[in-house]
């Protein structure tokens, strides 16, 4: 599971279906990955999506071992993705999770991983995060139905940088969505959509009031300022007074919209603290239903079928 760009909106469709059934306890005891390693090999810091994974793998049975920076020392000598995956291929590993800075790591981990070894791309620079973009869409499924066709998602912040921005609009496009925004200041937004396969969906707004109009999702993104030049990053304070999503900006929206985030969350830059807490807010939803999704996920792919 390395992007949702092309994925099979059956196949996502499918993945809720296991989603709802985890969730509503019809799995309960189900344990398809008894005694199997599945290892979290994380070269970037994580929270959630390394918790929500080895809270999952060890729930469905398996034996998890989580490598990070403070614990993986073949990268700083030298030691390709290639060979980390043969590794612990070697070690009996049936999947492994792969979180990296670097756009593509996740598919050489993948073109590595020998015939029985499942590889979940965890996010690789800007490029993907599948298990969080299937989360956001399940969140939104739970929200607004099954068909996406008439759902309207602004996506606000660093559209640039974020990898979550990429993978909710292919994923969203997939399921049927027509009307997907990139909100965010002109240095924030992607120059050309050429990489998004040409969705028509998708329409850049520069101003934040204009691209919340209408919306019935909001889905902040952080400023990564770890990916960028620190003479281009923003000031906090101006980014939060232009496109902070403010108790006033959240009264003006609809009367359904709901407000996400990916997290980490910045208080007082992208969102501001009341409406994070609000009713709006679905963003612990999201945590709850990443679980879900990737307990979904681990079975498929790692497990032995249905």
């Amino acid at each position: 599971m390395l992007t949702l760009a092309d994925f099979p909106p059956a196949t996502a469709r499918r993945i809720f279906q296991w989603a709802d059934d985890f969730r509503g306890g019809k799995l309960r005891g189900f344990r398809p990955l008894e005694g199997r390693l599945f290892v979290n090999v994380f070269f970037e810091l994580s929270t959630r999506t390394r918790a929500a994974l080895e809270a999952a793998g060890k729930q469905l049975g398996a034996d998890v071992v989580n490598l990070d920076q403070t614990t993986m020392s073949g990268e700083a000598k030298g030691e390709s993705v290639r060979d980390t995956i043969l590794t612990l291929s070697a070690m009996g590993a049936r999947g492994a999770a792969l979180r990296h800075g670097r756009e593509g790591a996740a598919d050489e981990a993948a073109r590595a991983a020998p015939a029985g070894m499942s590889i979940v791309n965890g996010g690789d620079g800007c490029n993907a995060h599948p298990t969080q973009g299937l989360a956001d869409a399940y969140t939104l499924r739970a929200e607004f139905g099954d068909d996406f066709s008439g759902l309207s998602a602004a996506i606000v912040g660093d559209c640039l940088h974020s990898r979550v921005a990429r993978t909710d609009a292919r994923i969203l496009h997939a399921l049927g969505a027509r009307d997907i925004r990139f909100v965010g200041p002109r240095s924030l937004c992607p120059p050309s959509l050429a990489g998004f396969g040409g969705m028509a969906a998708i329409r850049v707004f520069n101003n934040l009031d204009e691209g919340l109009e209408g919306a019935d999702a909001v889905i902040l993104l952080r400023v990564q300022r770890e990916r960028m030049p620190a003479a281009e990053r923003p000031d906090a304070a101006e980014y939060f007074r232009d496109y902070g999503l403010t108790a006033a900006r959240a009264a003006r929206l609809g009367r359904g919209t709901v407000v996400m985030h990916p997290g980490p969350i910045n208080r007082g830059v992208e969102i501001e603290s009341s409406v994070a807490d609000g009713g709006r807010s679905r963003i612990l939803r999201q945590v709850e239903n990443g679980m879900a999704i990737r307990k979904a996920a681990l079975t498929m792919l790692c497990g032995d079928g249905e």
